[in-house]
């Protein structure tokens, strides 16, 4: 049997070439071969490289891990269900450790999201929200509703559905024949004119929404089943929502027979000070998709929350019979569920919404600290996320953000980037030495790429 080692050693004659790596520059980084960016392990609000060097975690993971990592209580939980069940399958039958999560999370939910559906990732589980709305409309004789309304500059995962209603060019442009027909885009809120360093929910931009009025007069509202959007866009670089933005899209959904689809994969658990994005904003969907911090990143998992309403109109026909023909493999996994259990019990007991929101405004000061450097063309920021936008260069788009990247690591923090954006989002065990440590870092990193 191969040993594998995380010593600088034994990953000198490390294959490089096997691996094909995700939303990643593979030429460049096996080219380079940056022991820097091999983590050897994790622990509390840190990674470790197999070269030893500890890299401060400014964005959680990939936004998974809002508890740090390595907590003792979500470990001990998981090694306890390897002791009692590794698998259990979902198909006609489960465990009452999974009803139990199931209700535990409809509990923290806003209005009657009650009805739980479980996915392996945030992928999955907007391609589940997708489904359930097609399928609710048809079941109430609505089968005319087939159109979807996304948002450009959106992130809803990797699946043909969630690129479609997705509006990140790069994910889109080599996929657009399979994509799905007939969906739409409502504009972005993204408007340095009118919103550069705007300080949490820029004032600008609620009448963007009305968008959606143009576009359900265009399409006609009985051709249209549900818009999806993100609370605060993420992955595109943190982008809040106009303050009374959401409210309004919701007031036409609802007046328009549409269904509002939250994805919350990032905003929910904690991070916008409180259970949900959905609370924070106080708007309630009908449909809300979560992923990664429902059990801190340590096995995959994804779910959607229902209305009621909607689980009602599905439990219908002969009661043998399945009402909905989705489902997957992993869907509800007790390593993933036992997870869950103990996040959700750290999130309660520790009080980490609220801590969040504390979090957030060190955040705030510290990155809007920050203007004035060379380069920083808009400053962001949403509780416990923020971003900080830069001036390209010349010809070479996203290469600035590259350079800052790996100035960072060289300095001890792990930051995230997407095109020219520098985005954060780190645990909320972080201290305010550790937050004041990652901005001069950054300061530092953005004169040395200047």
């Amino acid at each position: 049997m191969t040993q594998t080692n995380s010593s600088p050693a034994a990953v000198t004659d490390l294959d490089f070439d096997p691996y094909w790596m995700p939303f990643t520059h593979n030429r460049y980084f096996k080219q380079h071969r940056p022991l820097d960016r091999l983590m050897a392990s994790a622990k509390g609000a840190y990674y470790t490289t197999v070269e030893g060097q500890q890299l401060f975690d400014g964005l959680s993971g990939l936004w998974c891990c809002g508890l740090g990592h390595g907590d003792p209580r979500i470990t001990e939980a998981v090694k306890r269900q390897l002791d009692v069940a590794d698998y259990v399958p979902a198909f006609q039958i489960s465990s009452p450790a999974t009803f139990k999560l199931a209700q535990r999370i409809a509990e923290q939910a806003p209005g009657q999201l009650n009805r739980v559906f479980f996915t392996n990732s945030g992928s999955e589980g907007v391609d589940t929200a997708l489904k359930i709305a097609l399928a609710y409309h048809r079941l109430r004789g609505e089968a005319s509703r087939t159109r979807f309304i996304g948002r450009e500059k959106a992130y809803h995962g990797v699946g043909f559905g969630g690129i479609s209603v997705g509006g990140m060019v790069a994910n889109r442009k080599m996929f657009a024949p399979a994509m799905l027909s007939g969906v739409d885009h409502l504009p972005h809120t993204h408007n340095p004119a009118e919103t550069a360093f705007s300080r949490g929910l820029p004032s600008w931009g609620a009448h963007l929404a009305d968008e959606l009025e143009r576009i359900v007069a265009l399409h006609d509202a009985s051709t249209i089943a549900a818009v999806i959007v993100e609370p605060m866009q993420g992955s595109v670089g943190v982008i809040p929502p106009p303050q009374g933005y959401l409210k309004r899209l919701r007031e036409i959904c609802s007046k328009h027979g549409i269904l509002l689809i939250f994805d919350e994969v990032i905003t929910g658990f904690g991070r916008m000070g409180s259970w949900f994005g959905a609370q924070a904003f106080d708007v309630t969907p009908d449909l809300l998709v979560f992923a990664k911090g429902v059990n801190n990143g340590t096995v995959p998992m994804g779910g959607v929350i229902a209305d009621q309403s909607i689980y009602d109109t599905f439990m219908q026909g002969p009661a043998h019979a399945v009402e909905l023909f989705h489902g997957y493999t992993y869907s509800g996994h007790p390593l993933a569920v036992a997870a869950a259990h103990a996040t959700l019990d750290i999130l309660a007991q520790d009080e980490v919404p609220q801590r969040f929101a504390e979090l957030g405004k060190l955040l705030e000061d510290g990155v809007h600290s920050l203007r004035g450097e060379p380069n920083v063309i808009d400053i962001r920021n949403c509780v416990g996320a923020a971003a900080i936008d830069l001036t390209p260069l010349p010809g070479q788009p996203g290469l600035r953000a590259v350079r800052l990247f790996e100035d960072a690591l060289k300095r001890g923090f792990l930051v995230r980037f997407t095109a020219d954006t520098i985005a954060l989002g780190p645990p909320v065990i972080s201290t305010p030495t550790e937050i004041h440590a990652l901005i001069e870092a950054l300061r530092a990193s953005i004169r040395a790429v200047a």
